[in-house]
């Protein structure tokens, strides 16, 4: 992957709460996803998706470069357009503590 470090940091905390996640959760078996198709048309962003597939519920996280130390996330569906209305939390002290939470809070319900 052809990364910048935001992207490849992210990559490890989804990797370690994706596996803390499997281990904890039988039912819940989140797939990741890396796009940096953005960037191909001009946006200066990388996006992450987590999904599980039976619900259909995705968690979107965006990385965009006019917003460095900020990850923008929304709560959503695989099969819906993502809404313009994005939280954000500093990227700074988040772990995959954080986003293991969000995985089990959001998919579980």
């Amino acid at each position: 992957m052809n990364a910048n470090q935001a992207l490849l940091d992210l990559s490890e905390i989804a990797s370690e709460a994706h596996s803390r996640i499997q281990q904890d959760f039988a039912d819940i078996n989140p797939v990741i996803g890396v796009m940096q198709g953005m960037r191909k048309m001009g946006i200066p962003a990388d996006v992450m998706t987590i999904d599980c597939l039976l619900s259909k519920k995705r968690i979107l996280i965006v990385l965009h470069d006019q917003h460095p130390g900020l990850i923008q996330y929304q709560y959503t569906f695989s099969d819906q357009d993502p809404g313009d209305q994005y939280q954000a939390v500093k990227s700074e002290g988040f772990s995959a503590d954080t986003l293991y939470d969000w995985i089990r809070d959001y998919f579980s319900n």
